[in-house]
């Protein structure tokens, strides 16, 4: 096992050159960017860019790019709906894969949704990820929320997610959620598969879609139909991307897996450069 302090960890500056990066890659693909180019437009050299990027990715910039094309994302759709299927037919809870975490997902009951979490204790904080800094909270019932932050949201963190419970009492307490922040973003360094256990209120629409969201494999990508298709649902499509726009605990819950059929990233409640990103991270991963 790898000590946890020996763990790369990238800042919220490293992650927001990657993200810029990505985006400028992504608005300027039909030009076909060279790796100086992107360099310069982050402000670094082109050694220092290609250094930082694989770092973070485990490629270079340029493999990456094969990633964020619409007939990548098109290729991946078919590819997950073929394991989907795989699954519900044997019955399994979901396809074997390595990069995964195990996840318990427990709802509260619509009691406890109605009074906004009265009596709860929630222990919360803020994390730099590969992604850019989060916002981690839980309880002894497990973690209730994740949420990528940027500028705007840092400073109201707190505040945000007192919206979200009302009722509840919310302590800042990084050493509680650090070793959780730990098995979410780095399960492979540290050797850790055991479970995480997750605590959500929604509707039972929402909770049906949320628990869809976990069978789709790392690395995957299905669409808004498919997973309508998959809860017995067809016709709701819109609904279930309602339900994906307010999952409550990003990356882990992977509302990021789901995009449109045509290939396009649809939305994503934390920016559709960090859902690129992490699509990207993901693909470059699994090969």
């Amino acid at each position: 096992m790898i000590p946890i302090n020996s763990v790369n960890i990238f800042d919220s500056k490293d992650y927001s050159r990657i993200a810029q990066a990505i985006a400028f890659i992504q608005k300027n693909h039909l030009n076909q960017p060279d790796l100086a180019t992107v360099a310069q437009q982050i402000g670094l050299s082109e050694s220092h860019f290609q250094r930082l990027f694989t770092q973070w990715a485990g490629i270079s910039p340029k493999r990456f790019v094969q990633y964020l094309t619409v007939e990548y994302a098109k290729s991946k759709i078919t590819e997950t709906k073929s394991l989907l299927d795989l699954t519900l037919d044997v019955g399994l809870s979901s396809p074997g894969r390595l990069h995964d975490l195990f996840v318990n997902l427990e709802a509260m009951s619509p009691g406890e949704f109605k009074t906004g979490g009265a009596g709860l204790q929630i222990r919360y904080g803020i994390h730099d990820t590969l992604f850019g800094k989060s916002l981690l909270a839980t309880t002894s019932r497990g973690i209730c929320n994740l949420y990528f932050l940027d500028s705007s949201n840092e400073q109201n963190a707190e505040q945000i997610l007192q919206a979200s419970w009302k009722s509840a009492e919310i302590i800042h307490d990084q050493q509680t959620t650090q070793p959780l922040h730990d098995q979410i973003f780095h399960p492979e360094a540290l050797n850790v598969n055991k479970p995480l256990t997750l605590l959500v209120k929604g509707t039972n629409f929402q909770i049906q879609v949320w628990k869809a969201l976990l069978q789709i494999p790392f690395g995957g990508m299905t669409t808004y139909q498919n997973i309508a298709e998959s809860i017995n649902r067809p016709t709701a499509a819109r609904a279930v991307g309602n339900a994906v726009g307010n999952n409550p605990i990003a990356y882990i819950i992977p509302c990021h897996r789901v995009i449109r059929e045509s290939g396009e990233l649809g939305g994503y409640h934390w920016g559709l450069v960090r859902k690129l990103a992490i699509l990207g991270w993901e693909a470059s991963r699994k090969i």
